[in-house]
């Protein structure tokens, strides 16, 4: 699925300089500026190291696919996350498939939507604790698609991203997004829901060509809401 999201931050910051919205987990001022920096805009201000770091990463080992494809070595064969009943799953896939890419426009949207979503939690979290929480959702994702498809082949950034969107709409669950060519804004809160929605269908009832890792999305998505919960438990009346 394509979506192209704008996000639009009026009513959150209206709220946050009249002093009514309260930012969980800071301990000092300049913690909460970085936030607020963060939360002015998707694109705005410099992009955080680790998601700098991350959409580097990505480029090159897709760079290096391409180049290894064209001497007929088949870097997903080791990289890439197969089924059980493949025979050729191996631990490490559970890492080593988030940094996968099958074209060019599935790496597009992917860090896409990276850097757009990983900006403003790069900066609310901190560099480790979101580095922390894009692997384990990327993990997470995996063992759902393991589960659930005992055969087959998965690969990307998705489940790991699908984490990142259901953690920001819960901690910014107002503000708007915009996907394209939906003229209308959408609150995070409800388009996340609409979209796990999507991928619980997609899972239950695949169509022919259908080739979209829908029970990765909601691992992904599914751990990143769990994760969230278990940080935020004593202080959740903070996160709206």
């Amino acid at each position: 699925m394509r979506l192209n999201f704008t996000v639009t931050y009026q009513s959150f910051l209206r709220r946050y300089r009249r002093g009514g919205l309260p930012l969980p987990g800071f301990k000092d001022s300049k913690q909460k500026q970085m936030a607020y920096n963060g939360s002015r805009g998707i694109g705005f201000g410099p992009t955080p190291p680790v998601v700098k770091n991350l959409l580097i990463i990505n480029g090159l080992i897709f760079l290096a696919q391409y180049v290894f494809q064209g001497r007929d070595i088949q870097l997903e064969y080791w990289g890439a996350l197969w089924g059980i009943g493949t025979g050729n799953f191996k631990g490490w896939q559970l890492v080593t498939y988030q940094f996968m890419h099958g074209g060019i426009f599935h790496i597009a949207f992917n860090m896409l939507t990276l850097w757009m979503f990983g900006t403003t939690l790069e900066n609310f979290w901190g560099g480790k604790r979101f580095l922390f929480f894009y692997i384990v959702c990327g993990i997470f994702a995996g063992v759902a698609q393991l589960i659930m498809e005992n055969e087959g082949v998965a690969l990307g950034a998705s489940g790991s991203i699908m984490g990142l969107m259901a953690a920001y709409a819960y901690l910014f669950p107002n503000t708007e997004l915009i996907v394209m060519p939906l003229p209308i804004p959408i609150k995070a809160k409800i388009l996340v829901p609409l979209i796990m929605a999507y991928d619980l269908f997609g899972g239950i009832g695949p169509r022919g060509g259908d080739n979209i890792a829908h029970w990765a999305h909601l691992g992904g998505a599914l751990s990143g809401i769990i994760i969230v919960l278990i940080w935020n438990k004593s202080n959740r009346k903070t996160l709206y």
